[in-house]
C-alpha cells in the first residue's frame, strides 16, 4: 500500500506519526509520504523558518517537546536572547538554540543553491522517520492575513500581517478578514508531492487546519487537479469535533472564510469528488470519504447523501496508540471503499 499525507501543524504530525504507527503494526511493507504545508514560512533574522515541516520532522524523529507541543526536546534560548536585545527578533517569537541548529542549516542549503525539497531531503537523512516528508512546492508561498484597520495610511482601512505575527504574537485574536498567499502565482507542486500523488493508493487529508494548512497546499496552482486526479481513494479527517477546533485555532479561520465550524461544514467545504456529485453540480470536490467523531455521529447521513463516505470513530489523539487506531480506521475505510466494485 502506499499511502500519501496532505498535513499541516502539530495535529498534522501527530497524525502522521499515528499512521506510521498503524504501518508498522498492521501493514508492513506499506510506505508513507507526506506533502506538508510549507504556507507558514518566513524569512526572520536572515534565516528560513518553516514550521510545519520543522514539526514533522521533530515528531517523528522524537526529538520534539511534548509539554510545549512545538519545538525540541531539552531546548535552550540563549541566541534567541540575544538576537533580541539586538532588535533583530521580535519578543513574540521564539527560536531555541537547537532549533535554531535546524534554520541555520537549511538557509546555508538554501543559499549553496539546493532547492526546498532537496534540503527537506537531508534534514530528514539525520534520522529514521519511517516516512518521506515533501515540501508542498518549492516557491514560496508565505501566508499573509488582511485585518481591519481604520486607521491605515493608505486609506483602505486594512492592513497585512504576516501568518506568524497574527498567529504566534496576536493568537488569531485579530478578526481576519482573509488570507494572502504571497508568491503564490509563480508557485507550482513540488516534483516529490506529484509525485506521491500520482503513486498513491490512498490518499489521508490530515485533521490539519482546513484553511491555513490544507486550504494553502491546495491552493498552489495544479494541486488541487493533481490531488482530484489521483488513483488513491481520498480519505478526510475532522480537525473539528462537537463544533470546536480540535487543536489552534481553526474556528477563527474558518470564520474568515464563513465555513461554520462544524465537522459537515468542513466536509462540504472539501467538497465530493464523486462522479456522480461533478455532473449534476460541475463542482471538483476532493474527498471520497469523511471521518467524524462518534460526538459528530449525527451528520453521517447528510454528507453520504451528497456523495462523501462517511463514518463516526474515535478522533482524539491523546497518546501514539489512540493516533494508530484513527490512522487505522482510515486506512481501513479507503480499503473498503477500494473493494467495492
Amino acid at each position: 500500500m502506499r499511502i500519501t499525507v496532505l498535513a499541516g501543524g502539530v495535529g498534522g504530525a501527530r497524525f502522521v506519526r499515528g499512521v506510521r504507527e498503524e504501518v508498522r503494526r498492521n501493514r508492513p511493507g506499506a510506505s508513507v509520504d507526506v506533502i506538508v504545508n510549507t504556507g507558514d514560512d518566513w524569512w526572520l533574522a536572515g534565516l528560513r523558518i518553516t514550521p510545519d515541516l520543522d514539526s514533522m520532522l521533530y515528531t517523528l524523529s522524537g526529538q520534539n517537546d511534548e509539554e510545549r507541543g512545538w519545538g525540541r526536546v531539552g531546548e535552550s534560548e540563549r541566541v534567541s536572547a540575544e538576537l533580541r536585545a539586538y532588535g533583530v527578533t521580535p519578543e513574540w517569537f521564539t527560536l531555541g538554540d537547537l532549533d535554531l541548529g535546524t534554520h541555520i542549516a537549511r538557509t546555508a542549503w538554501l543559499r549553496q543553491g539546493l532547492s526546498p525539497s532537496e534540503v527537506v531531503r537531508r534534514l530528514q537523512e539525520r534520522w529514521e522517520l519511517g516516512v518521506t516528508l515533501h515540501p508542498a512546492s518549492d516557491q514560496e508561498v508565505d501566508t499573509h492575513v488582511v485585518v481591519s484597520d481604520p486607521g491605515a495610511l493608505d486609506g483602505t482601512g486594512e492592513r497585512e500581517l504576516h501568518f506568524q505575527e497574527w498567529w504566534t504574537r496576536h493568537r488569531a485574536g485579530i478578526p481576519a478578514l482573509r488570507f494572502h498567499q504571497h508568491g503564490l502565482h509563480h508557485a507550482i507542486p513540488s516534483v516529490g508531492a506529484l509525485g506521491a500523488l500520482l503513486d498513491a493508493d490512498v490518499v489521508l487529508v490530515a485533521p490539519s487546519n482546513p484553511v491555513v494548512s490544507i486550504g494553502t497546499i491546495l491552493s498552489i496552482p495544479g494541486m488541487a487537479q493533481a490531488v482530484a486526479a489521483s488513483p488513491g481513494t481520498i480519505v478526510g479527517v475532522s480537525p473539528i469535533i462537537a463544533g470546536a477546533a480540535v487543536r489552534g485555532m481553526a474556528d477563527q479561520c474558518l470564520s474568515a472564510i464563513g465555513v461554520a465550524t462544524d465537522a459537515a461544514a468542513v466536509a462540504r467545504h472539501y467538497g465530493a469528488r464523486s462522479r456522480v456529485v461533478r455532473q449534476a453540480t460541475g463542482a471538483r470536490g476532493l474527498l471520497d470519504a469523511w471521518l467524524v467523531g462518534e460526538e459528530d455521529a449525527d451528520a453521517a447521513d447528510g454528507l453520504q447523501s451528497e456523495g462523501i463516505e462517511t463514518r463516526a470513530v474515535p478522533l482524539w489523539m491523546r497518546d501514539l496508540d489512540t493516533a494508530a487506531d484513527l490512522a487505522h480506521d482510515a486506512l481501513d475505510l479507503a480499503v473498503e471503499l477500494r473493494s467495492r466494485p
